[in-house]
This record gives structure tokens, C-alpha cells and sequence, in this order.
């Protein structure tokens, strides 16, 4: 009977080795470069466990006062304990994409966030991961092989400081005399995507439509040659320095910018202009391949495309954090979904976020006219812009 016993005890004892090993092996085999999908990544817990042990991820160009970013950027690294390094935070689409392909590998970006044509035309740059809330992403904007995917849009809006003797109300007015040396685009719009919709939207204004911008080039040839038009760079830091007074700017951007201005003491507001309602197709995410935190990348694409309504990152402190796993934090803490729309963006989600009702509410101010013709021009108009202003446009930004 005791031999029975022992040798029942020493089967179960050697099953349970067995199964350890098993599950030890097929943790450790876990190639977090190539894992497609949460699943094949071994689950959230294992999915934090990871990327803790990482400790860092690299992100690039994501000013912390658009759509919501610095609140999105510091949740992460106090929910999970992960330091992020924000390069060159006002630089373009396209320097996303050369920094990919010609940065040291510890300094390649973990994740980009980019204009849908830099996606579409970069795909072989990228590695293919579907989030959890993949089916709640249309189809329109996602590639098929979970290569990249739209992340949240927005609306041109025309921000300005109100120290100005008049406020602008649309395109039209900015040809007034009165924005003699005050007027500023952000970046080149043939590689920056918020200066590509806002050449759209000058040339919606002037009676322009999508597939031919030449109006709209026009427009700012004629500001520029007015006086009106600056060629310093519409950033926080010049603006601050006072190179220019009203710049064209995606709506998410405002509610970051105003608090900003506010605390360096100026007064911004942001208005979407009378004359041209342009929305721009959606800003697309993605993994490049040779990511140097490939699971630190994975987590941080899961949460933003995470839809909880949760706690901010100045509800976090370590005694809540302390004792809980890694998918009862994620769980806990606000979605990127929600943090873009708290930044004034329409998440890409948004639709299906409705109809489950986890979207949290739009900030006063920031949402579309229910009575505007609304404008979105397709990849390829862009494409076609880009075009056209890569020929011309060094002759408008030019002293």
C-alpha cells in the first residue's frame, strides 16, 4: 500500500515537474519581435512581465500637448514602471519614417505614430500585431495583416494667441492686413501631415476640391507675399517667443495648448474655421520591425487602442499599484481611446465605443459642427498634393 501511495506521490511530484517545465519552455520560447497578436504573446501578464523586464520604450515625435499624449506618456510609465524617451517631439511623418531606417538600433522608435499615406507606403518597414479591440477598428483604415492601423483624427482648426488685434473666424480673414507677420504652418506639407490638411483646408476655402490643391498652394503664396505668412516653424517653442500670432492646427491639439500658453501666461483659443471643415483621415500606428522593446511596443499599442474607463495617471500611487498583476493594472487604468478623446480627437473606435457606451464625453468645444460640410481627402488626393508641393512649396518657405 505504501509503495502504491509512494509511487502515486512520485508520478504526481514528476506531472508537475513535467508541466512546469512545459510551462517555463513555452514562456521562455515567447519571441515578443514576432508576436502577432496578444494571444501569441502569452496574455497580458505575461505581456507586462516582459515589458517591465525592458523597462524602456522609445517613442518619436508625440508632443505631450497633442491629442492628450503627455497624459497618455505618463500613465504608461507610472502604470507599468517604464521609462519613455520622446524624440524630436515637433518633427514630421517623414522624419518618423527615416529615423526607422537609418537610427542606431538602440535608437529606432518602438512605435510610430504617422499620416495614413506614410503607413500605407512604409508597410514593409512594419511588423504585424492585431490588438484586442482589432474587429472594433474599420476596415477602411487597417491593414489586413495587422501591419499598422488609424489611431484617432482630427479637424483643422485655426489656433490663436488673443493678444491680437482681431480674431480670425475663417481662411478668408487671415488675408487681412491685420495678421501682417503673424501667421504660421507647422511644418513642411509635403512631409508633415497636419501642414498637408491645413494646405487642404486653405484650398476647400478658396474653392478648391481634393484632387487638385493648386488653389490652396496658391492661397499661401499670396500670404506669404502679403507679409502675412512667416516661415518660423508653428511650434510651442516659437510661439512662445513670439515669431508668430495664428497657426493651423489639428482641434485635439487644444485643449493641451491652451493649458500650456496658459501657464507661460498666454491666452490661446481655438476656433474651426467658417469656410473649410476639413477632417483628416486618421493618423496611423505601427510597429517598425527592428523595435528594441518589442514587448514594451505590443503593450503600449494594446493600451492605447484600450477602450477602459479607468483611473488617470494622478490617480496612480504605488500602494494601489502594489500586489496586483499586470493585466488587473491594465485593466484599471484609462484607455488611450478615452485619453485621445479627453485631448479633443475622435479615436478610431469611436463609433463602436457609442454603441457599447465607453466612450467618456468630448471636451466643450472641440467637436464638429453638426451643420458643416465635412471634407476627407482620400490617400491618394493626398498623395497627388504632395505632389504638387514638393515642387513648390520650397519657393513659399523660402526667405
Amino acid at each position: 500500500m505504501r509503495k502504491r501511495i509512494l509511487g502515486g506521490v512520485i508520478a504526481a511530484t514528476m506531472a508537475a515537474a513535467s508541466l512546469v517545465a512545459t510551462s517555463a519552455a513555452s514562456h521562455a520560447a515567447v519571441d515578443f519581435s514576432k508576436c502577432t497578436s496578444l494571444k501569441e504573446c502569452g496574455g497580458m501578464d505575461a505581456l507586462v512581465a516582459a515589458a517591465k523586464k525592458e523597462g524602456k520604450l522609445n517613442v518619436i515625435t508625440l508632443p505631450r500637448d497633442w491629442a492628450n499624449y503627455g497624459e497618455a506618456m505618463d500613465l504608461f510609465s507610472k502604470a507599468f514602471g517604464i521609462k519613455i524617451t520622446d524624440d524630436n517631439p515637433d518633427g514630421s511623418s517623414a522624419y518618423e519614417i527615416q529615423t526607422i531606417k537609418t537610427a542606431p538600433a538602440s535608437k529606432v522608435p518602438d512605435a510610430v505614430d504617422v499620416g495614413i499615406t506614410y503607413g500605407a507606403d512604409n508597410a514593409n518597414l512594419f511588423a504585424p500585431y492585431k490588438v484586442q479591440n482589432w474587429n472594433d477598428i474599420t476596415s477602411t483604415y487597417k491593414d489586413a495583416h495587422g501591419r499598422w492601423a488609424g489611431d484617432y483624427a482630427g479637424v483643422i482648426a485655426l489656433s490663436y494667441d488673443t493678444s491680437i488685434s482681431k480674431a480670425p473666424k475663417s481662411f478668408a480673414d487671415l488675408k487681412d492686413p491685420a495678421f501682417k507677420n503673424q501667421v504660421a504652418i507647422g511644418g513642411d506639407p509635403s512631409g508633415a501631415q497636419e501642414a498637408l490638411m491645413s494646405v487642404f483646408a486653405a484650398n476647400l476655402s478658396s474653392g478648391g476640391t481634393p484632387d487638385n490643391v493648386q488653389p490652396g498652394i496658391d492661397y499661401f503664396k499670396n500670404l506669404k507675399d502679403s507679409g502675412n505668412f512667416v516661415t518660423a516653424l508653428a511650434s510651442g517653442q516659437n510661439f512662445l517667443a513670439g515669431a508668430y500670432k495664428v497657426s493651423f492646427s489639428w482641434s485635439f491639439n487644444g485643449p493641451g495648448a491652451v493649458a500650456t500658453a496658459a501657464k507661460a501666461g498666454k491666452t490661446v483659443k481655438y476656433v474651426i474655421p467658417s469656410d473649410a471643415v476639413i477632417k483628416g483621415t486618421p493618423y496611423i500606428m505601427a510597429i517598425p520591425f527592428n523595435a528594441p522593446h518589442p514587448a514594451a511596443a505590443r503593450l503600449w499599442t494594446e493600451f492605447l487602442y484600450s477602450e477602459n474607463k479607468g483611473k488617470g495617471s494622478m490617480d496612480l500611487n504605488a500602494s494601489y499599484l502594489k500586489g496586483k498583476t499586470g493585466s488587473q493594472i491594465f485593466a484599471a487604468i484609462n484607455g488611450g481611446q478615452n485619453i485621445w478623446i479627453a485631448g479633443g480627437a475622435l479615436p478610431i473606435e469611436y463609433d463602436a465605443m457609442v454603441a457599447k457606451k465607453t466612450n467618456a464625453p468630448a471636451p466643450d468645444g472641440y467637436g464638429i459642427p453638426a451643420s458643416a460640410k465635412i471634407v476627407t481627402p482620400t490617400p491618394a488626393e493626398q498623395d497627388a498634393a504632395k505632389a504638387l508641393l514638393k515642387a513648390q512649396w520650397p519657393a513659399i518657405a523660402g526667405n
